[in-house]
């Protein structure tokens, strides 16, 4: 029998309206061949510190068993864990040792820190961090029936593979948009890059859009200046001097389309929001490059 905290332990686990399928956001953390968590972890999920879980493993250790429990790790087989782990900020860099829970220890461990909190997040590390597995690079829960292990794992690898499929197609997204952009395009220039769009209203487009401005509105030609609020976020601008005649000269300034604004009207025309032709055929760039007709 368990250690309490006095005689008002509850003899079931306490319920909670808070959902406990939620999985907590753990680093995954192995040691023979077990998923463990650490003394912090513990901690923070049960609603105290780390001090007290230490003091409460003191105090009752004749509870707890090394090796089953907890792993205490020291020396070399502390270095040697460290190295193990991808994220070593989750064990400490500067720790000279090192308490690693089993399942079974944290269990043990909520019951005598025995607050709702605790229950609720053993609760959770139950049923989404110590109780699943990896089959085959897929993370699946512990189950012996093995038609529902099949079902588990048909559904976990389905939703692998859609999430391999979008970071494909941002990889091909990435690719492209190199391909088209380049330093110093103006809108318009890179727009004439993108199948269907229609060019002479993408200045006026980008006015509504608050990018630009008309310096002249009175003027029989536009004269695009970039609106603070695009400045140096997605444009800038290009000055040059004028010189019609050796007693007049005035500057005149040129929209540059920066990285960030390209990535921007690039999601724009994907989502069909630039002013395109009516002679669009409905193909963009990206298909396009894809199917290797650029």
């Amino acid at each position: 029998m368990l250690p309490t905290k006095g005689a008002n332990m509850p003899k079931n686990r306490p319920t909670t309206t808070e959902s406990t399928t939620q999985s907590p956001n753990l680093p995954v953390l192995n040691y023979q061949e077990q998923r463990v968590v650490t003394t912090e972890t513990l901690a923070l999920g049960y609603g105290t510190n780390e001090v007290n879980i230490r003091k409460n493993l003191s105090r009752n250790i004749d509870r707890f068993e090394e090796g089953k429990h907890y792993f205490l790790l020291t020396g070399s087989e502390l270095k040697n864990f460290k190295n193990r782990v991808a994220d070593s900020h989750s064990v400490g860099n500067n720790a000279k040792s090192l308490t690693l829970w089993a399942e079974k220890g944290a269990a043990r461990m909520s019951k005598i820190v025995d607050t709702d909190q605790a229950w609720d997040f053993f609760e959770k590390l139950e049923a989404s961090y110590f109780n699943v597995r990896e089959v085959y690079g897929v993370m699946l829960p512990i189950i012996h029936d093995p038609i529902q292990l099949a079902r588990a794992w048909a559904d976990a690898m389905e939703a692998k593979q859609q999430a391999e499929a979008l970071t494909h197609q941002q990889a091909e997204y990435i690719e492209q948009l190199e391909e088209l952009f380049s330093e110093g395009l103006t809108p318009v220039q890179f727009c004439k890059r993108l199948n269907g769009v229609n060019t002479t209203k993408v200045n006026a487009w980008l006015e509504n859009k608050h990018w630009l401005y008309d310096e002249k509105p009175n003027s029989t030609h536009a004269h695009w200046r970039v609106r603070s609020a695009a400045r140096d976020k997605y444009l800038t601008e290009k000055s040059s001097q004028v010189s019609p005649s050796p007693s007049l000269t005035f500057t005149t300034y040129q929209p540059v389309l920066l990285r960030t604004g390209a990535v921007w009207l690039y999601r724009k025309y994907l989502k069909e929001e630039l002013p395109m032709k009516i002679t669009w055929d409905g193909t963009f760039t990206h298909d396009k490059y894809l199917a290797g007709e650029l």
